[in-house]
């Protein structure tokens, strides 16, 4: 089999009906994630929980299920997948007109990695590992802002790579209030309420989930600026945060409810999003 062929295949095999359904499995896996972690931060902003409102606070609830251990092996895979079918949009192109623009394929690239490293730490809850626990992003975000500045102009270093994750979120957030997942969604297939309901979760959702990247780069800005690492957050104590502003815990409510909408709104992806 020549380069072409092999192309040829790789390309056909990226754009089969598995490689679809794995990206609703990963659609639907990331949504399960964000729904629990926006109940999590509304039993925090209503002065109950004693879980993480991150992603191992999440998957705790879970373990403590009926059947937890073969859901967090079905999160891990889905997101897995997930990954997959990232690495295919970033070295084929995705659907539609601009699928095959640097800027796409480059973000998909990095999607890539996020769900990989996301479902990596799913998969090690499942086998047992205590890393992967609630609370540990908040330490993780600590431990990884120490070394990098440690590093030879660590401390610039840090502060570029926070700037670049307010700016994501900023632009998850605007991207998401313009309605720009428009056409990435079949939304002819829709009827009306449908259509009403998915603009409610995605742009609340969207915004929400924006807001959270923008508030953890800000304070790992706060962290360079200082040469603090403790400065630095993980999502747990971001979203606690909201509970410590003049509008107390009610922002963090309304966080916590847009974070339960992206959720839903992921559902609606796996669904209708065109692959």
């Amino acid at each position: 089999m020549n380069a072409t062929s092999a192309t040829g295949t790789a390309r056909r095999a990226a754009r089969s009906d598995t490689m679809k359904h794995a990206a609703r499995a990963g659609f639907t896996a990331r949504g399960v994630i964000h729904l629990l972690i926006g109940v999590l931060a509304l039993q925090i902003a209503l002065g109950g929980g004693g879980k993480s409102a991150d992603q191992g606070g999440a998957l705790a609830e879970i373990a403590e299920k009926p059947f937890g251990k073969v859901l967090l092996w079905a999160l891990g895979i889905g997101l897995a997948a997930m990954a997959l079918w990232q690495l295919t949009e970033a070295l084929f192109g995705s659907v539609g007109p601009d699928g095959d623009k640097p800027r796409k394929r480059l973000l998909a690239g990095g999607l890539f990695v996020f769900y990989g490293f996301v479902s990596y730490s799913v998969l090690a809850f499942a086998v047992g590992s205590k890393s992967s626990g609630g609370g540990a992003s908040d330490k993780e975000s600590q431990d990884v802002t120490a070394k990098a500045m440690g590093l030879p102009a660590g401390q610039w270093l840090v502060g570029l790579v926070a700037l670049v994750v307010v700016g994501a979120g900023l632009w998850i957030a605007v991207q998401a209030i313009r309605r720009k997942y428009h056409k990435e969604m079949k939304m002819g297939e829709m009827s009306r309420r449908t259509r009403q309901l998915v603009d409610v979760t995605g742009v609340g959702g969207g915004a929400a989930r924006g807001l959270v990247f923008a508030v953890a780069g800000g304070f790992a800005v706060q962290a360079a600026v200082t040469f603090d690492p403790n400065k630095a957050k993980g999502m747990d104590d971001t979203i606690r945060s909201f509970r410590e502003t003049p509008a107390g815990p009610w922002l963090l409510v309304v966080l916590a409810i847009g974070l339960m909408l992206f959720g839903v709104f992921s559902f609606a992806m796996a669904r209708w999003r065109k692959l």
